[in-house]
């Protein structure tokens, strides 16, 4: 059973960073496009970020670029989300997805993403 599941969420103050580690099982993460997307209280999910199948192939949200960076280790399976800077509006659940059989680009459409996690909240707070 593919699986995706989200860890590293929490709460940390404005200018402070996380690191969110989405974990796949069941499939073999290589031969998948990863994203990142989240869904703050009462507004619609948005894409944050997404990697082709290395380092080199990334995309960024213009609300979140030069802030977070995405990375994967496809050895251990896991995609990661550096978040640093972060602010308030960051605020919501964020959730992993992932693409088959999409290497050399990514998408922010999430229609095009096969496997969703379940989300870890990100709270940004003083």
């Amino acid at each position: 059973q593919k699986q995706l599941v989200e860890s590293g969420g929490g709460l940390v103050q404005p200018g402070g960073s996380l690191r969110l580690s989405c974990k796949a099982s069941g499939f073999y993460s290589h031969y998948y496009a990863f994203g990142w997307f989240r869904q703050a209280p009462g507004k619609a999910r948005e894409g944050v970020s997404c990697i082709g199948n290395s380092d080199a192939i990334t995309s960024y949200a213009d609300s979140v670029k030069d802030r977070f960076t995405i990375s994967r280790d496809n050895a251990k399976n896991t995609v990661y989300l550096q978040m640093n800077s972060l602010k308030p509006e960051d605020t919501a659940i964020y959730y992993c997805a992932a693409e088959r059989d999409r290497l050399y680009s990514c998408s922010d459409n999430e229609p095009d993403y096969d496997v969703w996690g379940q989300g870890t909240q990100v709270t940004v707070s003083s």
